[in-house]
């Protein structure tokens, strides 16, 4: 059974180790190989949000839960992320930057699927969004304090790079939230 604070405790753990995303990476893919235990952990998804359950200044992990059709602007982390899917679909666009100013030029893409794990290294830039019509749920480990690190965000790919608002990321949620229940009222 997948419980949370032995997930937590196990990536505090491999904080020691040489590479510790990697560590890290091991222990995502082991708890996302058994989708249906995660799903008992927290339950069926059916709202979008963010939750945080482990903060600290070396590990931030999260609960994600990503709003059918939510499409999250192109931004950073500055620190290591695993990302780690037990439901659903996350698509992913990277960027790097452009060296003639802030903008970004697409560098590749990666869908995630149910059971998928994946490390993001600490400069990478991505765009994320669920192109389904169901819920998607990730567990989310960074090698630091996501809600203290500096990063930055882009409205697209050709505007300039601003400071990362975790204000704009709730409400992109809430709006994506509201989106979704909106249509779901609609008669067929």
């Amino acid at each position: 059974m997948f419980d949370p604070q032995e997930f937590i405790d196990s990536c505090q753990a491999a904080l020691k180790e040489h590479s510790p995303e990697l560590a890290v990476k091991e222990l995502v893919e082991q708890a996302m190989s058994r989708p249906s235990e995660v799903v008992s952990a927290f339950g069926a998804p059916t709202q979008g949000g963010v939750t945080p359950l482990h903060r600290s200044n070396e590990l931030t992990v999260l609960h994600i839960i990503w709003p059918p059709g939510i499409v999250l602007y192109p931004h950073n982390h500055n620190l290591w992320a695993v990302i780690g899917l037990y439901c659903g679909q996350e698509d992913n666009t990277f960027y790097r930057l452009n060296p003639k100013d802030t903008t970004l030029i697409r560098a590749g893409s990666k869908a995630l699927q149910a059971q998928d794990a994946i490390v993001l290294g600490k400069d990478a830039i991505h765009a994320v969004a669920n192109p389904l019509g169901v819920y998607t749920g990730a567990v989310h480990v960074y090698g630091g304090d996501f809600f203290a690190e500096p990063r930055s965000e882009w409205d697209n790919a050709q505007s300039a790079e601003q400071p990362y608002s975790l204000d704009r990321l709730m409400q992109t949620f809430a709006e994506a939230n509201e989106t979704w229940r909106s249509q779901q009222d609609q008669p067929a």
